[in-house]
Order: C-alpha cells, then sequence, then structure tokens
C-alpha cells in the first residue's frame, strides 16, 4: 500500500484554511500567492535540472528516446511537453513522447487504478522495446506511485537514463532514479490537489529539460525556434519572421526563399545567410547535423 502521510504535498495549508469563506477575488489572490513560491522552488534544484540536460542530450544526440512516465496529472504533464517537441522543434513523434498508466485513455478520462500496477509499466516499457539508449522521466508529486516506481526500476535495470521529477523530499523516485528533481513546493491551496502547485512545478521543469535539450543539441539558434514546422498558416508566418529577423532581408524574400526550400527555415537562413544555394545550404547543415550556428561557421 502506498503510504501518502507526511508528505509535503499531503499537509494542510493554514494559509488558505479560510478560502471557502472568501469572495472570488480572495480565492484567486490566494492561489496566486501560493503559485509564487513555485517558481524559488524550482530554482533550487537547477543544478540537478541542468544535469539531467546534459544527460538526455548526449543520449539523445546517440539515437537514443525521452519517454515520460507517469499517472494522472504528473503523466499528462510529461506527455504535453513530449507532443511539443514535433512542431516546435521537428522531433519525430516516436522519439519523444509520454507513456500513462491506463494507456492513451487516461490523458483525458480518469483511469485511478493505472497507477498502482508495478506490472503496467514494465508491460508498456516493453511494448515500445526500452534500449540501454533512452531516457526514462518519471514523474510524481509524491514520489511513491508504484507504476512511475516500476519505470524507473526498469529502466535501470536495461541500462537507460532514468529521471525523477517529484514534489517531495527523499522519496523512494528520488533513491532509485540516476538524477533526482525534486522542487519542494509545499502545502497545496486544497490539501493534496497536486495538480496545482506540483503540476506547475512538474511542468516547468519539463519544459527546461526538453527545452535545454533542444538547445545543447543545435536546434534553436540565438532565441529562435528554427527547426519550427510550418505546418499551417499561423506557423509559416511565425517561419516567415524568424529567417527575416535572422538574417535582416523583408519579409516577401524571406517568404520567398522558405517555399523554396520546401519549407525548412534553417535552410533558408543559410541560403540568404551565405548567399548560396539550397544545396550548398543543405550539405553544410548535413555536415553539422542541422545545427545553424555551426553550418553558418562552416560557410565563412
Amino acid at each position: 500500500m502506498v503510504k501518502i502521510d507526511g508528505l509535503t504535498t499531503e499537509t494542510v495549508n493554514e494559509a488558505t484554511k479560510q478560502i471557502d469563506q472568501l469572495d472570488s477575488l480572495g480565492i484567486v489572490t490566494l492561489i496566486n500567492q501560493e503559485d509564487k513560491k513555485v517558481a524559488d522552488a524550482v530554482e533550487k534544484e537547477l543544478p540537478q535540472i541542468a544535469k539531467a540536460v546534459d544527460a538526455i542530450a548526449e543520449r539523445f544526440a546517440k539515437g537514443g528516446r525521452i519517454i515520460y512516465c507517469g499517472a494522472g496529472t504528473s503523466g499528462r504533464m510529461g506527455t504535453l511537453d513530449a507532443i511539443e517537441l514535433t512542431p516546435t522543434y521537428s522531433v519525430p513523434a516516436e522519439r519523444a513522447f509520454g507513456l500513462l498508466a491506463g494507456g492513451s485513455d487516461a490523458m483525458y478520462y480518469a483511469v485511478e487504478g493505472a497507477e498502482d500496477s508495478k506490472e503496467l509499466a514494465i508491460e508498456d516499457l516493453k511494448n515500445v522495446g526500452l534500449t540501454a539508449d533512452d531516457c526514462v522521466i518519471g514523474i510524481a508529486a509524491s514520489g511513491r506511485t508504484p507504476y512511475t516506481i516500476s519505470a524507473l526500476e526498469y529502466g535501470n535495470g536495461i541500462g537507460s537514463l532514468t529521471v525523477s521529477i517529484t514534489c517531495n523530499s527523499d522519496s523512494e523516485m528520488a533513491k532509485i532514479a540516476q538524477i533526482s528533481i525534486a522542487p519542494i513546493v509545499g502545502a497545496e491551496v486544497i490539501s493534496g490537489s497536486t495538480r496545482m502547485k506540483a503540476g506547475t512545478a512538474q511542468k516547468m521543469v519539463a519544459n527546461m529539460l526538453s527545452t535545454g535539450t533542444m538547445v545543447k543539441l543545435g536546434k534553436v539558434y540565438q532565441n529562435y525556434m528554427v527547426q519550427v514546422q510550418p505546418t499551417n498558416e499561423k506557423l509559416v508566418v511565425r517561419a516567415t519572421n524568424i529567417i527575416a529577423a535572422v538574417t535582416g532581408v523583408d519579409k516577401e524574400t524571406a517568404r520567398q526563399t522558405l517555399n523554396e526550400t520546401g519549407m525548412r527555415v534553417p535552410d533558408a537562413i543559410v541560403m540568404l545567410e551565405c548567399r548560396c544555394t539550397l544545396e550548398q545550404a543543405q550539405k553544410a547543415l548535413e555536415a553539422s547535423a542541422g545545427n545553424v550556428r555551426k553550418a553558418l561557421e562552416q560557410m565563412q
């Protein structure tokens, strides 16, 4: 049986005990005051987060995958983070994804009992063919969810990188994972409702892990998402604006060059910055593993 007594995330917040007697402004003010503590809690974990970014980037560069594992809100946070890597950084969906206790239905419906199954986590990881090159990132506010614990244990057995994101100190997950990230956000506004501060902290950490990894791998130039996939008109406009901002050309030229490349922003930037052909730009990018900055340096 999972024991939650004594967990920081399960304690009662004395500052919000009267929340049921407040008007709407008072309610949201209290929530906002508590949310301000989240960034400070995450800040204390920055060295561990940076350590995880380095380790994830190293494995991802070798062909490994980013696999978030969790249940409920925690699992959904990881899944959401992974999904966004495809349109933002052109990461294939099969290289970054989430495994939810209860399967894909758990993304939309509560499948509460699934989180208690350690066998289910092993089955899920076997089904995706977990390897030693992969990164298993387990997320659970309590740090004691059986599904997520099992995912980390199985990952260790395979030789994968294992990272835990929890919101309680000295949790079981923290002891199992090779790298533990544990922002202690304190008692929730509504006692035990870890979709609030704990969920926010988990999202912040997951964003840092994935974004930091993408930056390390050269999928960002300056602070632009140059690997964005222009799959709708909004994203085409964004891609055009990025090209214009980076190269200094007008937007008409940027859009035209983007079209010439088959909607590939890095190719357009290298073509315009180096005044070269598409073929030359593609060769430079291929030689630099898609890193725009390195491709530009090679062409100069």
